[in-house]
């Protein structure tokens, strides 16, 4: 098991006021004002291929993380997740998979070990050293749960350090190349730019998304890295892009907000939410 390492700092560690914490991070004003409601068409296609959500404590950046969590509810809920996370810690130079189950204080979450065994053959290592403080996965795990309830789910964790350009979108690349056509989701976690005066922040936040919005991994690396933009997940988000290259796909920002909209500070962190689906028939 991989066992939670933020539990009790980033989100509740008791499970009833883990829940509680969820369901206002849904039902706040900055949120998306509802629970999810659990009533998606079992036979529609689920449109969301992929998405991008931020990864402070619920606090923060919670309400932002539910709008997307939200719009997956509407849909058949994919059984597999793939999750793309930083290496905020620098425990690698490779894209490392943790091979074990996870556990949040709501249980379980199983890994897919065949998924796992398909990235672990030249493209990806399995290393749960790399996981084990890590928080950029652990605080998505709950919403999943949150999402789910009795709804089969199995995930495959995989953090990935900052890297050139085109190591990253070789990754991608080799993602999609391994997995084909299952039927997933990618999930890559990203906050934005870091301790920066609100109004410098939202300017900076605005660039990257305008550029993750047009699916160029290569325009948003690029802007990143000139501009100086601190967005900690500019890698996994990279991989994410690279991984549905050439897939038709379009990309919505459900929620963009700051820390200081849930309380006052000078400097503060950019959060967004941002989906990224199939086109609608004829669009």
């Amino acid at each position: 098991m991989r066992l939670p390492a933020v539990a009790g700092s980033f989100y509740p560690r008791d499970p009833d006021t883990l829940r509680r914490a969820l369901a206002a991070c849904f039902e706040a004003p900055r949120g998306p004002g509802r629970l999810p409601t659990g009533q998606a068409d079992p036979v529609a296609p689920q449109s969301l291929l992929a998405g991008v959500v931020p990864h402070a404590g619920y606090l923060y950046s919670g309400p932002v993380a539910a709008h997307f969590f939200a719009r997956l509810s509407q849909g058949p809920l994919p059984p597999q997740v793939l999750l793309l996370g930083v290496d905020h810690h620098g425990a690698s130079s490779h894209l490392s998979v943790c091979d074990a189950d996870w556990e949040t204080p709501l249980g379980r979450v199983r890994t897919d070990r065949e998924v796992v065994s398909l990235l672990t053959r030249g493209l990806a290592r399995a290393d749960m050293a790399a996981h084990a403080q890590e928080h950029s996965l652990e605080v998505e795990l709950p919403f999943l749960q949150f999402v789910y309830g009795k709804t089969p789910l199995s995930v495959v964790g995989v953090q990935v350090p900052f890297q050139s350009f085109p190591t990253l979108h070789r990754w991608g690349q080799g993602l999609r190349e391994a997995l084909g056509d299952r039927n997933l989701l990618y999930l890559a976690s990203s906050d934005l730019s870091h301790y920066l005066p609100r109004r410098e922040a939202r300017r900076a936040d605005a660039r990257a998304l305008e550029a993750l919005v047009t699916l160029s991994a290569a325009d948003l690396y690029r802007r990143v890295e000139e501009e100086g933009i601190s967005m900690c997940g500019v890698a996994p988000v990279t991989v994410l892009l690279s991984a549905l290259e050439g897939t038709p796909a379009k990309a919505e920002v459900l929620s963009y907000q700051d820390s200081a909209d849930a309380e006052p500070m000078d400097r503060v962190v950019g959060y967004a939410s941002v989906a990224i689906r199939r086109p609608t028939p004829g669009a």
